[in-house]
């Protein structure tokens, strides 16, 4: 495995069975678990936070499911996995605001489930879990949001299907086929000498800066996204760029690519609408932001591939 493959989300190796994908009668005949969300909450394993919750194909609360599952994969013994999104409930005293918090630190149980298993917010729980139960979190929640969220034809705009254990929609009414989207985002550690280009959105907590991040857009490489996003967020010229490692990000649907970026000067004029600010930051500054001890500035959230490559620029393992 490469180093890049090691940021979370990646890395599992796991065997998505595509090849049963056409076969719903050897899937509905095979041993299986059930990967849960809620409101795109995985259930996880309290009190550690660290487990993602598999349950038996028969468990009762599957009764209160959307009729379809989502084939995510089969584990080395055999055993394939499903995900689920459990609908039509909602406990009291749920608190809208804290579940569309920066950070949602609110847990959610079901009087079906046992009392050490609760909805977690995936920011909150992703660099707890192991390789594959990240992985199998990220897709569950990004394949289970697609649907959600393309439930019609967008040739002719009739109620589609769900088809291909999950991985596919068909429009019944013009036959279009759909499959689930991923958006590419480039995210770029542009460094100038021994400083790092660093940015925050005006939502972030206080102090939180990250790497320079957009979407590429059509018709363009990714060396190109990076030049421009750079240039445009910052003001800032980029010559050579290299990629380095990609993270799905299912927040709701990315593949971030990291690459690396040489900037040709430090002059930074910031473009307001996309972002609050943007500062140069010494490689000793990021130490520090690192371990804590700096005054103003805060790291990129942990597990978030901003993070993995500002670790590894700091530790000259790129």
């Amino acid at each position: 495995m490469r180093h890049a493959e090691t940021v979370t989300f990646g890395g599992s190796g796991l065997d998505r069975a595509a090849e049963l994908r056409r076969r719903p009668e050897e899937i509905a005949q095979s041993p299986r678990e059930v990967v849960l969300l809620w409101q795109g909450k995985p259930l996880i394993e309290a009190p550690g936070l660290d487990r993602l919750a598999r349950l038996p194909a028969d468990h009762p609360v599957l009764a209160q499911t959307a009729p379809e599952a989502v084939l995510l994969g089969r584990e080395d013994d055999g055993r394939l996995i499903e995900a689920r999104e459990l609908v039509g409930w909602m406990p009291e005293d749920v608190d809208p605001a804290q579940m569309n918090s920066f950070v949602d630190t609110s847990e959610q149980r079901h009087p079906l489930l046992a009392d050490d298993q609760v909805f977690a917010e995936l920011r909150r729980v992703m660099t707890r879990l192991s390789p594959r139960d990240a992985e199998l979190a990220a897709t569950a929640k990004a394949v289970l949001h697609w649907h959600v969220s393309h439930r019609f034809c967008a040739r002719c705009g009739a109620q589609s299907e769900m088809t291909q254990a999950g991985w596919q929609r068909a429009c019944p009414s013009c036959g279009a086929q759909h499959f689930p989207r991923t958006d590419p985002v480039v995210i770029m550690l542009i460094t100038h000498g021994n400083s790092v280009l660093m940015g925050r959105s005006p939502h972030w907590p206080e102090g939180m800066f990250s790497l320079l991040a957009g979407f590429v857009e059509p018709g363009e490489t990714i060396e190109a996204a990076v030049r421009r996003e750079v240039w445009e967020e910052a003001g800032v010229k980029v010559g050579a760029v290299d990629y380095l490692a990609s993270q799905p990000w299912a927040f709701p649907a990315s593949l971030m690519f990291g690459c690396r970026g040489v900037a040709l000067s430090r002059e930074i004029t910031i473009d307001p609408v996309e972002i609050e600010h943007a500062s140069w930051v010494s490689r000793e500054e990021m130490m520090q932001a690192f371990s804590g001890a700096h005054p103003v500035l805060s790291p990129a959230r942990k597990g978030a591939i901003a993070q993995f490559l500002l670790r590894n620029w700091l530790a000259d393992t790129l």
